[in-house]
């Protein structure tokens, strides 16, 4: 794959910054954005992205590796369900599932948000980056005794580049359109499951491993955490719609018996298709027939739930796992391989 095949023109703009994600994921088989005219041919930006772009050319692999964790998180946060965040060759990213207003869509956007944000501050803690470091701002003797060192990872630098960067486009709109609201608070919510789960990691000092000294510093949730945050305010993410509340619009239940989502809830507007049935007039509705499911669940991933009524089919293969494995000295793990057979169960 060449530089030039992944660079080019965008058709959705209201996608256009998901699919310049999944393209700056391909990009770690070609190499590194270096350089201002690479910002130039990533059509899929608008003229203030290509701007932050050329202004922070150094940050972008970090985009990019964020543009990756987010896909590959997405997959597996959805890889028991009927929609499973397959991706397309062809563009948009997910095909037209993200294009309505649906809760799949509000999930893209958090873990697509939270992800860049993610990725850039741990360029920051890693000194990739000559524009940022470690969060200086924590320093001294907390109130419980320890001392701040170390190096604290900076999210308020990355929460900072995730929000001018990819918040850009939906603001570029005015605010003024539902779906824009929505992306945004969406946006938000994603960069705030790391936000507010920032937590204290220490290392004691002294003879023996006493810990008459304790050095501690703040550092951000593993990123696997950070998906099933977001991905448990995606099964109770609130519906709503655009209400004019004096001069401001803004979101609502859309039931007014369902008390007011907050800052860290996802919210959708649209209901989401059932994704049973493969859908050549909408690209990324694949359905599930082929789909492997599991024969003694009452959950999605049970074949009566996942093969939508119409049945499965089994079969016996052969699969092959290491077993009695045993640690020698010094220091390697010998492992046999172990053929065993098993039932797999796909939807018709």
């Amino acid at each position: 794959m060449y530089l030039n095949d992944i660079l080019g023109h965008f058709e959705q703009p209201a996608l256009l910054c998901l699919c310049f994600f999944r393209y700056l994921a391909k990009l770690s088989s070609v190499g590194s954005i270096r350089d201002e005219e690479t910002c130039e041919r990533l059509r899929g930006l608008i003229q203030r992205q290509v701007q932050i772009c050329k202004r922070s050319v150094e940050v972008m692999d970090a985009v990019r590796r964020g543009a990756q964790l987010a896909i590959d998180e997405c997959q597996f946060q959805f890889r028991n369900r009927r929609w499973n965040c397959s991706t397309l060759e062809s563009m948009p990213v997910f095909g037209k599932v993200v294009t309505q207003g649906t809760r799949e869509a509000a999930f893209v956007y958090a873990i697509s948000a939270a992800s860049v944000a993610f990725a850039v501050t741990r360029a920051c803690s890693s000194g990739e980056l000559e524009k940022c470091g470690c969060d200086h701002n924590v320093h001294g003797t907390s109130p419980e005794g320890f001392q701040w060192s170390g190096c604290s990872d900076n999210i308020a630098y990355g929460v900072a580049f995730s929000q001018s960067f990819v918040d850009v486009r939906e603001r570029s709109k005015g605010q003024s359109s539902s779906r824009a609201l929505m992306n945004l608070h969406n946006n938000e919510a994603g960069r705030k499951a790391i936000l507010s789960h920032m937590h204290v990691e220490c290392k004691c000092h002294g003879v023996s491993g006493s810990c008459e000294v304790k050095t501690c510093w703040k550092a951000m949730p593993p990123f696997r955490k950070v998906g099933n945050i977001i991905k448990e305010k995606f099964d109770g993410a609130t519906e709503v719609e655009q209400r004019k509340i004096g001069t401001t619009k803004v979101l609502v239940p859309r039931n007014s018996q369902f008390k007011p989502h907050t800052d860290e809830d996802l919210v959708y507007l649209d209901p989401s298709p059932d994704f049973c049935d493969y859908d050549p007039r909408t690209p990324g509705m694949l359905g599930t027939v082929g789909r492997q499911c599991n024969r003694t669940s009452k959950a999605i991933d049970g074949c009566e739930l996942m093969c939508c009524g119409r049945g499965f089919q089994t079969q016996e293969v052969e699969v092959v796992d290491r077993c009695s494995c045993k640690f020698h000295w010094c220091c390697y793990v010998k492992c046999k391989q172990c053929h065993k057979t098993v039932e797999m169960h796909n939807c018709r």
